[in-house]
């Protein structure tokens, strides 16, 4: 009967049905305990359903029973990557890669791993060795071509995913992929049809999905400007986006010097400071911002997830405020709508992060909360004295300007593993 149930467990895994495979695999182990095939293809499938613990448990256990076998270092590794431990993954695979050397699929995970740590040459040389050991590997097809886009080699790349498509015209994440590569190229029309195909293949696939949003995005022109830098960021190392922040700064406050030692230059460099100034502010608040206008799309807001909707909701009650006080302030001019419509304006910003997926997501969510109550203090302090500066509002502006630098340290270090 065990070979049947294993088959059986295989067709289901190829159907997606995780969890009725489980039970089958988990049968199996409890008449066989030691059967460490069993428990390794349990291990995956947990992997499959995001249990990483239970995963991990299991392929431990299975390499423990026999350690000779290639395929659970490879497991094992995938899990690890999802923990995001990589320097252990990279490890693991490389004892998958001793035991088995012309394994293709081990070559093409490497090279994913070292896509995602941004070592985009390593990537194309490991995606080389995997695909001339198998000339249609799909990943190493994949990574070959995003390695080459983030590399600036774009026609290489998209010769290699069209052969990816050549090779198996339904693959989700072949789609989405060339989707991705599509949208660094700036053409997200093109981009839109290919996310469109991923969706239909895999309603799930989340890497199609957030693509998806940031080419219906890209129809307005000032986010497919922001789109277009933040692409360009995301391929840079971590000293190297240290280093346009840094120099963006100084850059600022050395405009500033010169504004105010050349008053003729004075009105010329203030447009530009303030140009800068709207640019980076509006970095953290567009996407945010433009979720509230893909909610409005009737197909839009199926794409947002429970966490985009929620922020997207606050960040439009910030931006409501803001408004509101602004047209209030023409007619009342007190300070105490002015501050109001600060707050409104800058709490965009920290709200824009309340419900992220970051591992810094609890850090996130108290810090606005501080910032909004000291903010509230402030506003509370000048509706009874009309004075617009007062502790609390030098608090909360130390506060935000504080917020943006620690927000940045933690987006670079989790973007760079």
């Amino acid at each position: 009967m065990t070979p049947q149930k294993f088959e059986r467990a295989e067709i289901l895994i190829s159907q997606q049905r995780y969890s009725d495979a489980a039970e089958i695999i988990s049968d199996i182990i409890s008449t066989e305990p030691d059967n460490f095939v069993a428990i390794a293809m349990l291990a995956e499938v947990h992997l499959m359903l995001n249990k990483t613990d239970s995963a991990l448990e299991l392929i431990n256990s299975a390499i423990g029973l026999n350690p000779d076998i290639a395929s659970f270092f490879y497991v094992k590794s995938r899990i690890l990557s999802q923990l995001d431990k990589y320097d252990d993954a990279e490890q693991l695979i490389d004892q998958a890669i001793d035991l088995d050397p012309e394994n293709a699929d081990y070559f093409a995970y490497k090279a994913s791993i070292k896509l995602t740590r941004k070592k985009y040459k390593e990537a194309l040389r490991l995606s080389d060795i995997a695909l001339n050991l198998e000339a249609e590997n799909i990943l190493a097809l994949n990574i070959r071509s995003s390695a080459l886009t983030k590399l600036n080699k774009k026609k290489e790349a998209k010769i290699t995913i069209e052969g990816a498509l050549r090779e198996d015209p339904g693959n989700a994440y072949t789609h989405a992929n060339y989707g991705w590569n599509l949208l660094h190229e700036g053409n997200h029309k093109q981009a839109l049809v290919h996310f469109k195909e991923s969706l239909k293949n895999d309603p799930e696939l989340d890497f199609a999905r957030s693509g998806m949003i940031e080419a219906l995005k890209a129809r307005f022109i000032f986010y497919k400007l922001y789109l277009s830098f933040v692409l360009w960021m995301s391929k840079l190392p971590a000293r190297a986006q240290w280093i346009v922040l840094i120099v963006f700064y100084l850059g600022s406050r050395s405009l500033h010097r010169l504004a105010d030692k050349f008053d003729a230059l004075s009105p010329y460099i203030n447009v530009v400071l303030i140009a800068l100034g709207f640019f980076a502010f509006s970095t953290w608040i567009i996407g945010p911002l433009t979720n509230v206008l893909l909610r409005l799309n009737p197909y839009g807001k199926y794409l947002l997830d429970k966490n985009e909707t929620r922020t997207s909701f606050l960040v439009g009650i910030s931006f409501l405020i803001f408004l509101i006080s602004i047209v209030f302030y023409f007619f009342l001019e007190t300070q105490f709508v002015l501050v109001l419509a600060f707050w409104g304006l800058t709490m965009m910003l920290p709200l824009g992060r309340f419900f992220t997926n970051s591992n810094k997501k609890n850090m996130y969510q108290i810090y606005c909360i501080f910032l909004g109550i000291i903010g509230l203090c402030a506003i509370s302090i000048t509706s009874v004295s009309n004075e617009m500066f007062n502790l609390f509002t030098v608090i909360y502006l130390f506060g935000f300007i504080a917020y943006q630098w620690i927000a940045n340290y933690f987006s670079i270090k989790e973007s760079n593993v």
